[in-house]
Formats: C-alpha cells, sequence, structure tokens
C-alpha cells in the first residue's frame, strides 16, 4: 500500500515561517497586486517568509508543487530520477535528504521501513515533494517494475562501482541506506547497480545526508532538466 501527501494550500499550515526567517514582506500597498490563481492572498496580506526561490513568492503551495510537475514531471521512457531512503535512523538525515530532492529537482521521494523524519531538516520542503511511504521492501521492488526504473543503491559494499566513472541509468531510482549499516540484506537483494562514492581519508562512509546530496547532484548533472520546460516557466 502507497500513501501520498497531500499538499495543503493555507500558508497557516505551511510551519516553514519561522521566528527570524528570511523572507518577504507584504506586497508593496502602493503597487498593483498580481493577477493569477497561484497567488495567495493571505500570504500576499501578510508577507511570504517560506524557503521557496523568488520565483515562487506568494505562490500556494499547491500551485508551487503543480508548476514543479509541469517543470520536471518526466514522461513514459524520458529520464527521471526518484530517491527511496531506508529505515535512516536520524530524523534530522531523513529531512536533509528531501530538501536536496527538492532543490535538485526530484519531485517522488519514497521512505521505505521507518516513517517518521525531522520536518523541520526539511524545512517543509517535503510539502512541494510526492512522499510514498512502503512497508516492504518488496514494495518498493514493484514499484520500480511498473515504473520501468532501474534501482541503484548508493553505498560501499564490495564490487560497488565508483560514481566518478559509472553512467548512471536514465530512469534511476536511487536508494540511501542507514547510516551505521548501509541498506539491508533485503533492499540488496533487489538492487540492479551497487554505486559507491570514492573516498581518499580515513573514514569509512560519508554522512547519509551528504552522499546523497552528492549522488542526487552527479545524476541531474548528466540529465538535466529539458530546456524546453525551463524556457515556459
Amino acid at each position: 500500500m502507497i500513501e501520498r501527501n497531500k499538499p495543503v494550500d493555507s500558508p497557516a499550515d505551511s510551519a516553514d515561517l519561522t521566528s527570524g526567517a528570511v523572507g518577504v514582506g507584504p506586497w508593496p500597498a502602493n503597487q498593483p497586486l498580481p493577477v493569477g490563481p497561484q497567488y495567495d492572498p493571505e500570504l500576499l496580506r501578510n508577507g511570504d517568509a517560506r524557503n521557496v526561490s523568488d520565483h515562487y513568492r506568494y505562490w500556494k503551495l499547491a500551485a508551487i508543487s503543480e508548476d514543479l510537475d509541469r517543470l520536471l514531471q518526466s514522461g513514459p521512457g524520458e529520464p527521471t530520477l526518484e530517491i527511496a531512503i531506508e529505515n535512516v535512523g536520524h530524523d534530522f538525515n531523513t529531512g536533509s535528504i528531501i530538501r536536496t530532492a527538492n532543490g535538485l529537482g526530484v519531485r517522488h521521494v519514497h521512505i521505505v521501513g521507518r516513517r517518521r523524519f525531522n520536518r523541520r531538516g526539511a524545512m517543509v520542503t517535503d510539502r512541494y515533494l510526492h512522499l510514498h511511504y512502503h512497508p516492504e521492501v518488496r514494495d518498493l521492488a514493484t514499484y520500480a517494475a511498473q515504473q520501468e526504473l532501474t534501482i541503484v543503491g548508493m553505498d560501499n559494499f564490495p564490487g560497488a562501482e565508483p560514481l566518478e566513472t559509472v553512467a548512471l541509468p536514465p530512469r534511476t531510482l536511487m536508494v540511501f541506506g542507514e547510516e551505521s549499516q548501509g541498506l539491508t540484506p533485503d533492499m540488496q537483494n533487489i538492487l540492479e547497480r551497487l554505486v559507491q562514492i570514492t573516498q581518499y581519508g580515513s573514514t569509512r562512509s560519508l554522512n547519509v545526508g551528504h552522499a546523497a546530496a552528492i549522488s542526487i547532484w552527479a545524476w541531474r548533472r548528466t540529465y538535466p532538466p529539458r530546456p524546453a520546460n525551463l524556457a515556459n516557466s
């Protein structure tokens, strides 16, 4: 069973309106109000302190999510990246990965096993994504097969290919595991590729949030968003 989060339009529900947050104030009284269904009257009236790019200031949450889908959602057979997070123990790490996914244009994030995560770490950017919850690894495998995604595990187990030389698949479901033990045996059994970030120091592994940022960026560098989509933004 897969559950998906539902965007909430009301800015009162946007928990990223924190004290001391950097943003913009109310729309200037001496300027005409912008016109369009994407604008939120309450944000125009009270200001917008959310962690969003300037292009999306004063927009409704649902309108931002819909626009990101328009710009970044891939069609059948087109390059796409989705990520999965398996049993990550530190909630802040999960939130950090979700925030990175949003910033680098990932539209679908899967949480396998452990459901709780720190929304503060995500800066509530999870509300602009499509979150999927899978109680079991086999549920993720079924989803990947239906979407024709190659499951790529990011871990430093023996036999892993180095990220700096590997050709990542155009349709990838990238999986990150628990901080100390990595991907579980069940998850390892469904992997189609295993990739690692080469390290040159004495530490055995990177923080999972940092590793996710490097890995997602590497895929996005190979498969940038379609220029035609961005030109219409």
